[in-house]
């Protein structure tokens, strides 16, 4: 004789749903362990218990969903402040106090270094951006963000280098041409990770390289 196990029960169960119907005097004698305490209860209290932990899980991922919605709306309302100041600089050198500016006081990056190789503007600055450096963050399809160690742009930030705990390197796109790239430093060493979102830093890579092209075509 085929050994009945629990797998077997619980499918039966389930492929026979009319079978506590058919035997109702069951759930009225059913007691279950209770899942936080020794004692048993009854097979509905059982119920009660379970739909009340799967709604406290439901109203806690909701309130995570509500909390990451305020965050993103918060975010999008500081780019959006960045496009409209982005919009007024006439020159290439206000385009580089607006964005250092929003960077560091709106969003709260403490270390910004810009550079620009791509295009002749006024005021760019690309000296110290090796052959190679170029070539890495212009393979980058995404802006980087990790630890700062090893990275091309950390020399960027000049004596704060060494406090710098973690970067991003942002590439400033022209089309299919990287032109420069925008690195943003923290001495918290989890301010960027590895696997962090990049929509956000990707915009503001593209404001940032649309006005620089702008203000080249102008002369500025």
């Amino acid at each position: 004789m085929k050994q009945l196990t629990s797998d077997m029960v619980a499918q039966y169960l389930q492929d026979n749903p009319q079978f506590f119907e058919a035997h109702q005097e069951m759930l009225a004698h059913l007691n279950l362990p209770h899942p936080h305490g020794g004692r048993t209860i009854s097979l509905s209290e059982r119920q009660v218990l379970t739909l009340r932990e799967k709604n406290r899980a439901l109203e806690g991922k909701l309130a995570e969903l509500i909390r990451f919605g305020e965050e993103n709306d918060a975010i999008g309302e500081r780019v959006h402040r960045l496009s409209i100041a982005l919009i007024k600089a006439q020159d290439w050198a206000h385009v580089l106090r607006v964005t250092q500016r929003h960077l560091v006081e709106d969003f709260e990056v403490p270390h910004v270094a810009i550079r620009l190789w791509g295009l002749a503007v006024e005021g760019a600055e690309c000296a110290d951006v090796s052959p190679e450096a170029r070539a890495l963050i212009a393979s980058q399809s995404h802006p980087y963000c990790g630890a700062a160690d090893k990275r091309p742009s950390l020399a960027w930030f000049g004596e704060s280098a060494a406090a710098v705990r973690s970067l991003c390197e942002i590439p400033l796109r022209r089309g299919s041409d990287v032109i420069g790239a925008i690195a943003l430093g923290s001495e918290d060493a989890e301010r960027f990770y590895a696997g962090m979102g990049t929509l956000f830093l990707s915009q503001i890579g593209n404001l940032v390289a649309a006005a620089a092209s702008r203000t080249a075509a102008q002369g500025g």
